[in-house]
């Protein structure tokens, strides 16, 4: 068994609501996705990353955690997660869990503790309670804003009704921040860590892993703080948790893969989190933020290789997740980068150039060393649901920026199986509610139904990428060597006779002397790579076309 499986793996993010309706009742749930697994294999990935799907309210898409040693009643039981990461070993699918360490629910039992018990108590000692500034403490702790907008604090009513200390909350007031400098919260999650593991999953997804450690006097927001040095964010003693969960994960007989989400501009920093004995992996948010320019996306292929082979980790690549504007309709756009400032509703979008964008990114990032991510929907070429009535948005960053961001529900609509008309094959025949959020009329053609019977669907596409990708091992963890190519051209040899060319360009452009077009994002022209799309080859063995640098 391969105990580096992550160095190069496929790992496909099953967002378990909007996945597959096992039960008819409009949400998604553990049959539904046990009963789609054979469309997982014949994909071809070899990991399934599961977004939270343990109980909670829903205030934050259930990453506002309830408790994480049980399933989310909607969702189906434990028993049904544990028959789950088995039938999937069975079908070569490993699984990976969402851990949310940063906070918790407000319905989580620590946390109602805390809210009944006096200030001081040992109860509140395991968040971030504090008293208010000002006259009568009415106003907040600190400076600290929400990352979901307006303050990260939220004021308690006292067993009497008066107004009573705040609460630190780096998302909504819902979510609650843990104190990590408790030994309860360290205790608390080793456990939570070793009961999935102990139940088959082969690694976990850690949310916000860059959040966990505060300035221990909660001071304001200081501009000019020094690298590692921050409030909240990316501080020096966060290594020490995730020094702490290697030595867990590194103790079982095939190891753990701890993978983090951290959202860190500076690369230097990222990687440190990547250093021996910490994470094996973290997300590579600069390739997924960048736009769709060759100059650009050439820097951040070689600044990710660079920071991770300096620690021996392998880069990560990833186009879209379920918080982040899907590929299509972004690279559809004038601005094809991503950043949540900048996410406003209206903005317009060609949903042919991004469909055509799209796919050759998929080959672009299929081709790079290290190990891929797909976000469910990605391989059928779903695009971004922007106009959902305002009574059907649910996420709490719409509403907490007020109204100016439209959210990520867009992200999140259920995926469209079969059928001409919603639901889409989502939920079972004969099922009469609405998915929980509405599907367009305009998805019959992206089905999996439709797209497995059309050769040049995005899905055909997905496939037969990876089947190539599975067959030529040069394709995962190695090293990667720049070709010459002409102006806004992408292009790189990856093991002996494999390259990938990216035509960003706006004219037609030739290719590389090679034996054989191995797959293309979009039909070639008289052996020209047409503007937006990408191709891999065979090349020679003798003769390698374009000269290396």
């Amino acid at each position: 068994m391969d105990n580096a499986w992550w160095r190069s793996a496929v790992i496909y993010q099953v967002y378990v609501r909007s996945f597959a309706d096992g039960n008819g009742d409009g949400t998604g749930d553990l049959a539904g996705v046990r009963a789609r697994l054979r469309y997982l294999a014949d994909l071809g990935v070899d990991a399934l990353w599961f977004s939270p799907w343990y109980p909670s309210p829903m205030a934050d898409g259930g990453y506002d955690v309830a408790d994480y040693r049980d399933i989310d009643p909607a969702y189906g039981t434990l028993d049904q997660a544990e028959q789950l990461i088995a039938e999937a070993k069975e079908l070569g699918l490993r699984t990976i869990v969402d851990i949310v360490p940063n906070h918790v629910s407000d319905q989580h039992a620590w946390f109602r503790a805390a809210l009944d018990a006096a200030p001081g108590s040992p109860a509140r000692q395991r968040f971030w309670f504090r008293p208010g500034r000002g006259p009568g403490g009415a106003e907040p702790p600190n400076d600290w804003s929400s990352i979901f907008g307006g303050s990260a604090w939220t004021r308690t009513k006292n067993a009497d009704g008066t107004p009573g200390e705040w609460y630190l909350h780096l998302f909504a007031p819902e979510q609650p921040d843990l104190n990590w400098t408790h030994p309860l919260v360290w205790h608390e999650h080793e456990q939570i860590l070793r009961f999935w593991f102990d139940r088959g999953a082969a690694g976990v997804r850690i949310d916000s892993a860059g959040l966990l450690a505060k300035h221990a006097d909660l001071p304001d927001v200081d501009p000019a703080h020094a690298p590692g040095q921050h409030v909240h964010t990316d501080r020096d003693e966060v290594h020490d948790i995730y020094r702490s969960w290697r030595r867990l994960a590194d103790g079982y007989p095939e190891p753990r893969a701890l993978i983090g989400e951290i959202w860190l501009p500076d690369l230097e920093r990222l990687a440190r989190y990547l250093r021996p004995g910490e994470l094996h992996t973290v997300f590579n948010f600069d390739f997924l933020a960048c736009p769709w320019e060759p100059a650009r996306l050439r820097e951040s292929i070689e600044r990710s290789l660079h920071f991770h082979e300096r620690v021996d980790a392998p880069a990560t690549w990833v186009l879209s997740n379920h918080d982040v504007t899907r590929p299509v309709t972004r690279y559809g756009r004038a601005d094809t980068s991503f950043a949540f400032e900048t996410k406003r509703a209206g903005t317009a979008s060609d949903l042919v150039l991004g469909e055509r964008r799209a796919r050759a990114a998929a080959l672009l990032m299929l081709a790079l060393p290290g190990s891929a991510y797909i976000y469910q929907g990605e391989e059928l070429g779903l695009p971004e649901v922007e106009d959902l009535a305002p009574e059907r948005i649910q996420d709490p960053m719409h509403f907490r920026s007020g109204g100016v961001d439209p959210g990520r529900d867009g992200s999140r609509v259920p995926v469209p199986w079969s059928g001409a008309a919603p639901p889409y094959g989502f939920s079972p025949d004969g099922a009469t509610g609405d998915t929980w959020l509405p599907q367009p009329t305009t998805w019959a053609g992206l089905t999996v139904e439709a797209q497995q019977r059309d050769p040049a669907s995005t899905l055909r596409l997905y496939r037969a990428a990876l089947r190539i990708r599975k067959a030529r091992p040069a394709l995962g963890e190695g090293a990667l060597t720049w070709l010459d190519a002409p102006p806004d051209v992408l292009a790189f040899r990856r093991g002996d006779d494999i390259a990938c060319v990216v035509n960003l360009s706006a004219e037609p452009v030739g290719l590389p002397a090679h034996e054989e077009v191995l797959l293309a994002s979009a039909d070639l022209d008289d052996g020209r790579l047409g503007p937006d799309a990408a191709v891999w080859l065979r090349l020679p063995t003798t003769d390698k076309g374009w000269s290396t640098r």
